[in-house]
């Protein structure tokens, strides 16, 4: 049980770690984009996107080894972690806690971060299509125009 307990332990600090990474590519991206900053947005988006794959790889690994100390404990697999600690050593207990409790805090702020950006992107799209509707309105217009004065 204490190499599963490690393992797990291990897992969350590595969870952390690209949540971290990803909450910062994401500040990054939302500066680029109020700065417009379209070169160095293209990047940061691609990073994100690989980011986000990496945080998934770790995020099944932790599962994982969740799943291997349910197991080491004779619970159920899917067993939450909740309902790992009161039959964890008193001396990890608290740690365990800790890093459940800052991972779901990140994950609030990731998705906040990432909602926020997807507004000042859907914003920023809304405001470019009127700005390109007004543009063929003037273009078409101005065709009209020049038919008619042909005529």
């Amino acid at each position: 049980m204490t190499e599963q307990l490690h393992n797990l332990i291990e897992s969350l600090r590595e969870e952390l770690r690209h949540y971290g990474e990803l909450l910062a590519l994401l500040e990054t991206e939302h500066g680029q984009a109020e700065r417009r900053q379209h070169d160095e947005l293209l990047a940061t988006v691609q990073a994100i996107n690989s980011q986000g794959e990496a945080l998934q790889g770790v995020q099944r690994e932790r599962a994982q080894r969740q799943r291997d100390l349910a197991q080491s404990l004779e619970m159920p697999a899917d067993a939450r972690i909740a309902s790992l600690l009161p039959l964890l050593p008193k001396a990890h207990r608290s740690l365990l806690q800790a890093l459940v409790e800052e991972s779901s805090q990140l994950l609030v702020r990731v998705r906040q971060r990432a909602r926020q950006h997807h507004i000042l992107l859907s914003r920023s799209l809304e405001l470019m299509e009127k700005f390109l509707s007004s543009l063929c309105g003037l273009g078409v217009a101005t065709a009209n125009e020049a038919q008619h004065e042909r005529r």
